[in-house]
């Protein structure tokens, strides 16, 4: 039986080239790399971190988009016990400043697309010994073709408590933090989702979400690892591409998140969005079942929900071949190992289990938690207490084991002395035929709690009008759950993990009321 204590992502790498040499590891648009030719690129990437001087538990910034070169260097950096941090490319020049002042990394890496701001926000960090460029905008330019090659790789002991990447939550409405995700737990996460996804040894995961989060991370590269699978990388989910990219690349499984499945369900119907072999796609939030069954219907593929987190990497499935509830995330998922248990439970405000079908936080106890959020002994306090882990999610759970999301407790909507789960809203007007998406948001009252107000996004080919949309909800929800205004837009406004950033809806729900009250146009 293996040691549990000397997990690493270089052995795991190493295990997988030993029984795959020859087989692709990364496909992409210029052609693939196999395990043996990526290993011989990550063990070239290490030396050369190793001449930079990079030792165990240096921090190493990454601000580099999709690409076989971030993987390279990623998993060379971690061949010498070097942590990644991964900046997300979106961020402005102020936000990179705050997550390297948090995170402190000695070197900085940056592609073409991203060098300016990063040099800009480097240059003000004081420890960064030095800002590497990969590429000059005219073509794309290895890591291994930027440093010379002066030494060999040097031997690292590396055990499964030792960090392997720093992942950046908080999105953009607080103070940012930094998740400590070690080495056991993305070889206990790959392994994990290759088994929840029935991952075949040659079978191809399209990744298009960034690799700078978990997702990517944890889930796609360490779980083709773990499978003896391929990842087909491209560099950024693109609607009007992706069915042409999943059949052209010949991929059996893919991630989604956010409302990337609405993003498809909203474009025109076409034949390549059944020109595919794809088997099944794994994501986030559950869909309601009639929007599940439409998309299988439509795409020809199964799709499983589930919940996971920066923080804790194993959550909630839905089963494969079991049964699947609609709007369920299923149950705690587990690991072949019969030694690392995933428990869960639903809780009051003092850490008592509350009855079925009352709704509570959800609290997590494994071995693959996070180890902590960096330079926040405060706040890693808050979110681990007795070894548990507390999500800040409101679930359900029902008399046979099954977890149903319920909404973040911080998008809880306090209305006239009433809770409000904005996802219960949320759902009803998806619910309706017309509406793709729908996101709730509440805006403080001038007569106290807040006022309940809705943006939504319509089907192309459908007219939808407010009040339409006041009298479905009048049906099927009570009076105070109504919103006091539902506005039609374009779009949701979204992160680059197309989740939707419900604090720009609150800012511009504001406008558009000081409007109306001032006499001005609605929207």
């Amino acid at each position: 039986m293996r040691d549990l204590d000397r997990l690493s992502v270089p052995r795991l790498l190493d295990e997988a080239v030993c029984e795959a040499p020859d087989r692709p590891f990364v496909v992409h648009s210029g052609g693939s790399i196999s395990y043996a030719q990526f290993n011989a690129l990550a063990d070239a990437a290490a030396a050369r971190w190793a001449a930079l001087g990079v030792r165990k538990g240096d921090r190493v910034a990454f601000m580099v988009g999709n690409s076989p070169e971030f993987i390279e260097a990623w998993l060379g950096l971690a061949k010498v016990g070097g942590i990644l941090v991964a900046l997300n490319t979106k961020w402005t020049q102020p936000e990179i400043e705050r997550y390297l002042s948090l995170t402190q990394p000695r070197l900085a890496l940056a592609d073409a697309a991203h060098v300016d701001v990063m040099r800009a926000a480097t240059g003000r960090t004081s420890s960064i010994d030095a800002l590497l460029t990969l590429g000059d905008g005219h073509g794309v330019t290895r890591f291994q073709d930027i440093v010379p090659l002066t030494a060999g790789i040097p031997t690292v002991d590396l055990e499964s408590i030792d960090e392997v990447s720093f992942i950046s939550t908080s999105g953009t409405t607080g103070r940012p933090k930094s998740v400590m995700q070690t080495h056991g737990n993305f070889v206990l996460t790959g392994e994990g989702y290759a088994g929840w996804m029935a991952l075949r040894p040659g079978e191809r995961l399209y990744v298009c979400l960034p690799l700078f989060h978990i997702n990517s991370q944890a889930y796609s590269v360490m779980g083709a690892l773990a499978a003896r699978a391929s990842i087909v990388l491209v560099e950024r989910f693109s609607a009007s591409r992706f069915w042409s990219d999943v059949a052209a690349y010949g991929v059996d499984v893919f991630n989604y998140i956010g409302s990337m499945l609405a993003i498809l369900l909203k474009a025109e119907p076409s034949e390549q969005e059944r020109a595919h072999h794809a088997r099944l796609s794994y994501g986030g939030p559950a869909l309601p079942g009639p929007v599940r069954d439409e998309a299988e219907r439509r795409f020809g593929l199964t799709l499983i929900s589930g919940i996971g987190m920066s923080e804790n990497t194993f959550g909630l499935i839905e089963s494969i071949d079991g049964e699947r509830r609609p709007g369920s995330l299923g149950k705690p998922r587990q690991h072949s190992d019969p030694r690392i248990v995933n428990e869960a439970r639903v809780v009051d405000d003092d850490g008592r289990d509350v009855p079925a079908d009352v709704a509570g936080e959800l609290i997590f106890r494994n071995p693959v938690l996070m180890k902590g959020y960096y330079r926040d002994p405060e706040q890693s306090a808050k979110t681990i207490r007795d070894g548990w882990l507390h999500t800040g999610d409101l679930v359900t759970v029902d008399r046979n084991g099954f977890f149903y999301f319920v909404d973040r407790k911080k998008d809880i909507v306090r209305v006239r002395g009433e809770n409000v789960s904005s996802a219960e809203v949320e759902q009803v007007l998806t619910a309706q035929g017309g509406v793709l998406e729908a996101a709730v948001v509440g805006v403080p009252s001038d007569l106290g709690d807040e006022d309940l107000y809705a943006f939504v996004v319509t089907r192309p080919d459908v007219s939808v009008t407010e009040q339409a949309l006041r009298e479905w909800c009048d049906s099927r929800l009570a009076p105070f759950k109504i919103p006091a205004r539902i506005w039609e837009t374009d779009s949701l406004p979204k992160t680059e993990t197309q989740r939707v950033e419900k604090h720009r809806l609150r800012d511009r729900a504001r406008q558009l009321v000081s409007s109306d009250d001032c006499g001005g146009p609605g929207e």
